[in-house]
């Protein structure tokens, strides 16, 4: 019986059960606007935020950080954003895509008068040149995002028009992140990289970037809407340990700071001159376990050596030795919620099939070990983040999976070096978690198929690639939700990456703070934020 033929019967062995997410964190309303109602916003001033981690590149087109996606949504707009309830509005773009009968052209309508931060006039052209450079830059990680375009047009500065060879439904939720930020093709023409000199349509423009210490945005005056914009500048500081960054919140030298840790969320929540906002996530934390990614991410599949990346029945006792609620209580008190999937349970695309979850069952992934010739302890050395809560989970992880037959082993990044390594193919297995969107497609195909500009583990399955392929061919939300049911059962049956929890959202800040947003894409948006002059 080959690899596949045991991953059915193990998976059918161990049973897949929904999984029972604690009440503490399941029952936790949303917060995700900063109260503007009987405010009145204070004319200037200089916000500070503490960022727990160093963006990678400023640049759209290759960035793979959440952190680089907090800090380019004040000075990068988009064609498209999510509200707080989740929904597709215009940014740049002032309608939704107009498709035709066989969903093959879709047209956009965007603005007329913007302009970017370098002076240089926006329109649908300068569209088209970004959307280009997102399809054929070599280090692109947004090309699979966009589905199989085969051509880009501008037939006036108002219209851009996109054309595809198959349909390609999650278009639209790609264009509200990344993929739909527009360079100024001034800015992407000048020597050197564009991240050295971003230039975008956006309430605010780069100034400087000091590396692992701030970087720093002001106020642009040509922004259509600067009318709507109330600070002079905004301050990102890289402050990655969570206690420091709760500390700053609490002396009021940062007024907002990001992923609050769980271990001081409870203690903020009773603080008078402090909020938290927090939302739940699209996205989740796993394990990518390197399969095929020997020379780089991009480059052609090259099988690793080695039983876990060899033998798909190591990596399903790797993953039947987590224990996952127990992992995230006592690691996250309660905050957090156990996670087996990239479809969050809270999407309409969500099934009982896709939240479905290999039960803990130590003894049977030590008789997988066992049937695969596995001398145990089987030693993995496992790449994390350097931040406080990185290391608090990989060490329960490596005490719960110790009984499975693993002896993991644990070495500490810092994070920006963190995801050079991923990219790299420089890991056997690595610790890492993906924001999410709102669109399934955008938090699977990326990782999944075969050439994925995020399939850094480089997995590839003509089955997965056909299944990722399908789904987005379809506008039926339930026919969709019903294929990614499949994608996770086969990756239960391979095991390329392994879901182990989803955060939930949580930024802190000071209650002289209003308008600061944080949605369930992890985004925490500044944009509009502004002091507080006075409160009725």
């Amino acid at each position: 019986m080959g690899v596949a033929g045991f991953a059915v019967l193990a998976i059918a062995a161990t049973g897949c059960v929904p999984i029972q997410h604690p009440p503490e964190a399941s029952q936790r309303a949303d917060v995700v606007q900063a109260p503007t109602d009987g405010i009145t916003a204070k004319e200037g001033g200089d916000l500070v935020m503490a960022l727990s981690s160093e963006p990678d590149r400023l640049d759209p087109t290759t960035s793979t950080s959440l952190y680089t996606r907090f800090v380019m949504s004040s000075m990068c707009e988009k064609l498209y954003d999510i509200n707080e309830k989740g929904e597709i509005v215009g940014q740049l773009a002032t309608d939704l895509p107009e498709v035709s009968d066989d969903g093959l052209r879709v047209t956009i309508p965007v603005r007329e008068g913007a302009v970017f931060s370098d002076g240089t006039p926006f329109n649908a052209d300068a569209v088209r040149e970004t959307l280009e450079r997102n399809l054929t830059h070599e280090a692109s990680v947004r090309k699979t995002e966009l589905g199989p375009i085969e051509r880009v047009s501008a037939p006036d500065d108002t219209t851009v028009v996109i054309e595809y060879g198959t349909p390609f439904a999650p278009l639209t939720a790609a264009l509200a992140d990344r993929a739909g930020m527009i360079m100024s093709p001034t800015a992407l023409a000048e020597e050197g990289e564009f991240a050295e000199h971003p230039s975008c349509v956006g309430p605010f423009k780069f100034v400087k970037r000091i590396p692992q210490t701030s970087i720093e945005l002001e106020r642009d005056p040509n922004y259509y809407a600067a009318d709507e914009i109330h600070l002079d500048t905004i301050s990102y500081r890289i402050m990655s340990d969570a206690n420091i960054r709760a500390a700053n919140l609490r002396s009021g030298d940062v007024h907002v700071a990001d992923s609050i840790s769980p271990q001081d969320a409870d203690a903020l929540l009773l603080e008078n001159d402090l909020e938290l906002l927090q939302s739940g996530s699209l996205g989740y934390q796993g394990l990518t376990i390197n399969i095929g990614n020997a020379n780089g991410s991009g480059q052609p599949v090259e099988q690793r050596e080695g039983p876990l990346a060899s033998d798909a029945r190591v990596r399903q006792a790797l993953d039947l030795s987590i224990d996952r609620p127990a992992l995230v209580n006592s690691v996250f008190n309660n905050w957090y919620d156990p996670a087996c999937s990239a479809v969050a349970p809270t999407t309409p695309y969500a099934t009982d099939a896709s939240t479905a979850c290999p039960t803990y069952d130590p003894e049977a992934a030590k008789a997988l070990l066992e049937e695969a010739g596995i001398e145990t302890p089987l030693r993995v050395d496992m790449l994390v983040a350097n931040s406080p809560d990185a290391l608090r989970y990989s060490q329960a992880l490596q005490a719960s999976v110790r009984e499975g037959g693993f002896d993991l082993r644990i070495n500490p990044v810092e994070y920006s070096t963190l995801l050079d390594m991923q990219k790299q193919g420089k890991f056997d297995l690595i610790q890492l978690g993906w924001s999410g969107r709102i669109d399934p497609h955008g938090n699977m195909a990326n990782f999944l198929m075969t050439g994925g500009g995020n399939n850094d583990g480089g997995y590839s399955s003509p089955e997965m690639d056909d299944l990722l392929v399908r789904a987005a061919q379809l506008n039926d939300i339930d026919e969709r939700a019903e294929l990614y049911g499949k994608v996770v059962e086969l990756v239960h049956e391979d095991v390329p990456l392994i879901y182990t929890y989803r955060q939930r959202n949580i930024t802190g800040h000071s209650v002289d703070v209003t308008g600061v947003r944080t949605y369930s894409d992890g985004v925490v948006r500044l944009a509009r934020a502004a002091f507080v002059a006075e409160k009725e």
